[in-house]
């Protein structure tokens, strides 16, 4: 049979393969997402998310060792807190639980590069992303403080910060709070597009932040929604963000590629809790393959635009990389 042109011919052994893959991954581009909670000697794992764990600060260096040998170098700090109030203020405290594990970290690990989650949900006694006015968040009241709290994890040792909270304006707060207090340099990763979504169950299971009432829909996106997706990334571009976020990550790959077609900045997207814990379930029971699935999900965020892939799987696919199974 005479044909000229064999697409066949290029998928002949798996150093053919690799040299021709259009989508590429580096473990530069990973970032692992990390619960840190008062108390000491605590390692405890989250039941919603098996081999996640929540770490006192005295015991959050062997987990940052294990993961800055498997060369991941990035690092996400959620904080955990003893005590919550209406207004969050356990965000912004000095001592606040974060503010320690960012001061522990940048003194043990001055290599890693840490990012701040800069939201009040964890730390508020009603679950929500801000400031109440009655039983709706205010967002303009809520500016000040994710501002205040963006400042007091950069003094504490965070390289860059990531407001997660979805209320309008809150990166030009941040932006302007950062600057005027000399930290013109530090970047700001926006969770630009982040989505009212089911996946994130266990997360708010393993960080105690479900609202205590309604839901989180007046803030955070429909997920029917697109073109909005493109205004929220612009908007957050006008006002200094240097890094877009999309989350979730695995069932908004058409987010994430068009927010990647309408702007130059960087792409991150977060594979959240429910992702990680979908793929733990069904290895658990043997409907999938855990190692093959970890890689083609990562693979399919790359190849839809990501810059950045926040994952709890950072450490696993670090070594799948070495083993030359993805990258």
């Amino acid at each position: 049979m005479e044909m000229i042109i064999r697409p066949r011919r290029l998928r002949k052994g798996a150093n053919l393969r690799k040299m021709v893959r259009e989508t590429r991954m580096d473990k530069s581009s990973l970032i692992y997402p990390m619960f840190v909670r008062e108390g000491t000697g605590i390692r405890e794992e989250i039941p919603t998310m098996p081999g996640q764990f929540r770490y006192s600060v005295d015991q959050m260096p062997y987990a940052l060792e294990e993961l800055s040998k498997a060369g991941v170098g990035r690092v996400m700090f959620f904080g955990i807190p003893d005590h919550k109030d209406p207004c969050g203020s356990g965000a912004y405290a000095e001592d606040g639980i974060v503010q320690k594990a960012f001061r522990e970290a940048k003194k043990r690990f001055p290599d890693l590069y840490l990012i701040g989650d800069v939201c009040m949900c964890e730390y508020t006694s009603h679950g929500h992303c801000g400031i109440l006015k009655g039983e709706y968040v205010d967002n303009d009241q809520t500016l000040s403080c994710l501002a205040q709290i963006a400042l007091s994890q950069v003094q504490a040792g965070a390289d860059m910060v990531a407001p997660s909270d979805m209320m309008d304006g809150r990166v030009g707060a941040i932006r302007a709070r950062l600057d005027e207090n000399g930290y013109t340099e530090t970047p700001i990763m926006s969770y630009a597009v982040k989505y009212a979504s089911a996946f994130y169950g266990p997360f708010r299971d393993a960080a105690g932040s479900a609202p205590a009432f309604g839901d989180r829909k007046a803030y955070q996106m429909d997920y029917h929604n697109l073109r909005e997706a493109v205004k929220e990334a612009m908007l957050d571009a006008e006002e200094g963000a240097d890094i877009l976020m999309v989350k979730p990550a695995m069932s908004y790959l058409d987010v994430i590629a068009r927010v990647k077609e309408v702007t130059d900045l960087p792409i991150a997207a977060y594979s959240v809790s429910g992702e990680y814990a979908m793929i733990k379930a069904g290895a658990s029971l043997g409907y999938v393959d855990e190692a093959s699935i970890i890689c083609e999900t990562a693979a399919s965020a790359y190849r839809s635009g990501v810059d950045i892939y926040l994952t709890y799987f950072a450490k696993e696919i670090a070594g799948f990389m070495d083993e030359g199974r993805i990258g």
